[in-house]
């Protein structure tokens, strides 16, 4: 199996910088293409990255959604730490309860996923790579 590098990204501008900037649209943004990642890293993964940011973007209506993708976000990319042949780091509780604390979850799981990136520090982004599980 293989599957694509994706970008390390700055934990502190994903979080506060870009978001303020842009109003906030930067977040679903990044929300998109974090999902897209962890489709393109892990075909085995499952993932509609378009009908995740729905979810974030108009869940607020409905209460629960945005707090169920924030979670299988969190599920996602520590299947790819598995993937990239990594013991798990990524717990996807700590991502749900930092959606109260500042909504912090953005800067933990941007974090988690540079740790997936810098294993293959070498590679470009979105150039195949070997998977390990």
């Amino acid at each position: 199996m293989t599957g694509r590098v994706g970008k390390i990204r700055n934990i502190v501008l994903v979080w506060l910088v870009w978001p303020l900037l842009t109003l906030g649209i930067y977040h679903l943004v990044w929300y998109f293409k974090v999902n897209r990642e962890a489709r393109d890293f892990d075909q085995r993964i499952e993932v509609r990255p378009g009908m995740a940011v729905v979810a974030i973007a108009l869940g607020w209506i409905l209460i629960v959604p945005p707090f169920i993708s924030v979670f299988n976000t969190g599920e996602r990319i520590a299947r790819m730490q598995r993937a990239a042949g990594m013991q798990p780091t990524c717990n996807p509780w700590i991502g749900f309860v930092l959606i109260f604390i500042f909504n912090l979850y953005p800067l933990y799981y941007q974090h988690e996923l540079n740790q997936i990136w810098d294993r293959y520090a070498h590679q470009e982004e979105g150039e195949t790579v070997p998977l390990a599980a």
